[in-house]
Formats: C-alpha cells, structure tokens, sequence
C-alpha cells in the first residue's frame, strides 16, 4: 500500500468514527450516558478535625476505603497520635485486605494507646490473615485481659486456636462467646474463617463443635443447623454424636434422627 493510500484510509476511518460518536440521535430516540461511580471530594482544608472523622466513617460504611484514609489522614494533622483514628486507617486498610499497611497502623495505635484492646484485636486479625496464629493468639489474649467480656475477640481466639487444631482451646472460647452474646455467630461472618479451612474435615469439624456448644447451652434449633451441616460434610466423627452427653436432650428430638438420616434441609422455628 502507498503512502498516499494508507493515509486516506486513516482520514476515513477517523471520519467513520466521528460520525458514530457525534451523530444525534434518530427520531423518537434518547441520547444515554453512562456514567461511572463518582469518587468523593477530597477533604477540604477548613473542615474540623471531628467532622473528618464523621465523613472518614460514612465514606468507609460506603467502601469507599481510600477517601476514607484521606480524611482520617486529615484529621491526624492536628493530633498525630491519635490511636482511634490510627486504628480506623488500619481498619480501612484492612478491608482492603492491605495487611501490611494494616499491621503498621494498628501497631502506631497500640504505642499511642498500650490499652487499646480493639487494636490489639485487629491487629491480631492481620496475623490470623497471615496465617501466623501464634502471633494472632497473643494479640487476641492481650485484647481479652484489657476487655475481658468482649464476645468478639473470644470468638477470633477460638478461630485461631481451631487453626493450630488446639480444639479443646477452641472450644472453650467459642462456648465464653456465646455465652455472652447468643447472636455472635448471627453478627460475625464465620463463613470467612469456614472458607479458609483447608479441608472439608476441618470444615465439619468447625460445624460439630459448634452444634455441640449450642445443645450445650440448650439452643436445639441452631444445633441442629450446625449438626446438619458437620453431616452433609462428612465429619468422620459424627458417630460421638450418640454418646456425648452435650446432645442428650437433642437426641430426643424427632428432628435429630431425620438430620442423622441426612434428609433434606429441616426448618427451624
């Protein structure tokens, strides 16, 4: 091809294209536009350090996670140390899933704050994600001895002590969870730390031992969920079921022999 054609081929496409975008459009039609989501203002230099905060909350409630940093960023310039909104920047960084940033900032919160027990907790958090449940043990265990009757941090200990199969552990702090908030598992996501299992055993493992703390505690709708699905995951010791003294009451059930015979899913009342 010429020179002199390859440039009027170009002169016609760039015509063609320009008559796509801009010819109006044909009777009885309507023009659209697309428009994609529109990112917040940044915050603005004379807004008070308190209303940064508001705004760092409502634009993290709405995932919009880095204006959110920008405010909180904000609002440290008058006070560097804060710890709360040190922690919040961790939190928005953490959901995220910017683990390290999170760690760093969570860290800054506690030496601003040593007792600061929602830091040492989400900063245990970032180990747990790290898959380092030693560390996410300790930092659990320092959170529970600053806030002693937090439901929350009990059941994240069980979660990492499930990890390193310390059930017995487990367990213990599962039941102080539920003891204090019935509704944890209601609030908390627990098929996040279900879907990091690496085994379906451990999966129906998770799923038995909350069925048996729930007959435990005398809750026999929510135990037989959590039997049911410990079953349709084959946990290899479901056989205990008949003999541990935790589900005598629930083994009167009538709904207990149907869940057993692997029916199809009960409703509860």
């Amino acid at each position: 091809m010429t020179r002199l054609a390859y440039g009027m081929l170009i002169a016609l496409f760039a015509f063609t294209a320009a008559a796509q975008t801009t010819a109006p459009p044909a009777s009885g039609e309507q023009a659209v536009t697309v428009q994609g989501p529109q990112r917040p203002s940044p915050p603005p230099p004379d807004v008070s350090p308190a209303q940064l905060e508001r705004t760092g909350d409502e634009l993290r409630a709405q995932k919009f996670y880095d204006d959110a940093i920008d405010h909180y960023t904000a609002a440290l310039r008058t006070n560097s140390s804060s710890a709360v909104l040190r922690n919040k920047i961790g939190i928005a960084h953490l959901q995220m899933a910017r683990y390290d940033h999170a760690q760093k900032e969570f860290k800054r919160a506690i030496k601003a704050n040593p007792q600061y027990a929602e830091a040492h907790n989400n900063l245990g958090v970032v180990h747990y994600k790290k898959n380092k449940y030693k560390q996410a043990i300790r930092e659990y265990q320092t959170a529970l001895q600053l806030s002693p009757d937090s439901a929350s941090f009990h059941s994240n200990l069980a979660a990492a002590y499930f990890a390193r199969k310390e059930y017995d552990k487990a367990t213990a702090h599962y039941l102080r969870a539920i003891q204090i908030d019935p509704e944890i598992f209601e609030r908390q996501s627990h098929a996040g730390i279900a879907a990091r299992m690496a085994s379906p055993e451990d999966r129906a493992r998770y799923a038995y031992i909350l069925a048996k703390l729930w007959a435990k505690v005398g809750d026999l709708d929510r135990s037989l969920q959590y039997l049911k699905k410990a079953v349709e995951e084959g946990y290899p010791g479901i056989g205990d079921v008949y003999k541990d003294a935790e589900f005598t009451a629930l083994r009167n059930d009538p709904r207990f022999a149907e869940v057993m015979a692997r029916k199809e899913p009960l409703v509860t009342n």
